[in-house]
């Protein structure tokens, strides 16, 4: 009776390995054809966009759809923007985020519970809910069409205050006891001790960070009125709306220069990424 059951289990793990297999590959697909086709329109010359039947490859690469793009809005000056308030931005949202779930997670202050419930609740909120109240504080502070008046209104990171609390409190209590022991006080046990020990952690935070700000929309389009002011997302409506649909070649050369340094971005800091929420997933 044992022998069929040992021929068996390998059998349906094997089935199950290939059936996995086979959906990764249709995910990946669904993914990637997309994809594929932005980059390689972005190459293309633009008869071969609309030529049928579909032509995957480009018969060269047309390089001026980049020039085109670049030239045709003040792509120059959207970079820019964006570059500032995503470093900005980012770097103020990981700060505070660190801080804070380091105060949830090691230091006794009254309230302490609710206050965190509290956190947990704004991420149930859906950010467009504060657009209004963000934009009549921004207004009445007079930073309507500036750098501040862009980052300021999304320095909390609910999100990142969590995660890293979570991770903080899965560290070895014998390590930041001794810290404490050894007379280390809370900065010097946060940036030599918690911090060291939590970085995938902190990429993971940094990077969802930065992908936020580098792709915002609604915020920066409300808060801003000058062209001069504009990020790369609004930049890419701008651009559909000078091309139309006559050159789509350019519109999807803009959309790779856009999407590109976050996909690089990915590329570098995706092993962190899951050692960061596997880490925040274990608490002491």
């Amino acid at each position: 009776m044992s022998a069929p059951s040992r021929t068996t289990t390998p059998n349906k793990t094997r089935i199950r390995f290939r059936l996995s297999w086979i959906g990764l590959v249709v995910v990946g697909l669904v993914f990637a054809i997309p994809f594929y086709w932005m980059i390689s329109s972005a190459f293309k010359p633009e008869s071969e966009i609309y030529q049928w039947p579909l032509q995957f490859v480009p018969s060269r690469l047309a390089w001026e759809n980049f020039s085109h793009a670049w030239n045709a809005v003040p792509f120059g000056d959207f970079f820019v923007n964006s570059l500032i308030v995503t470093i900005v931005g980012a770097t103020a949202k990981v700060t505070l985020a660190v801080f804070s779930a380091y105060a949830f997670a090691f230091l006794p202050f009254p309230g302490k519970k609710w206050i965190f419930l509290a956190v947990l609740g704004a991420l149930m909120v859906p950010g467009h809910v504060t657009l209004l109240l963000n934009y009549i504080t921004i207004g009445n502070l007079g930073m309507i069409n500036t750098y501040a008046g862009i980052i300021l209104p999304g320095l909390a990171s609910a999100f990142g205050t969590f995660l890293l609390r979570q991770h903080f409190l899965s560290l070895p209590k014998e390590v930041m006891e001794a810290a404490e022991l050894d007379g280390a006080g809370h900065i010097r046990k946060l940036f030599y001790f918690a911090l060291p020990m939590s970085v995938p952690a902190v990429v993971t935070v940094a990077l969802i960070a930065v992908i936020d700000e580098w792709n915002d929309f609604i915020w920066p389009l409300l808060v801003t009125n000058s062209v001069q002011m504009r990020t790369l997302p609004i930049g890419l409506m701008a651009l559909k709306e000078s091309e139309g649909v006559d050159n789509w070649g350019a519109i999807m050369a803009g959309t790779t220069m856009v999407v590109l340094p976050m996909l690089l971005l990915f590329l570098f800091a995706q092993r962190f990424i899951v050692a960061g929420l596997a880490g925040a997933s274990v608490r002491r």
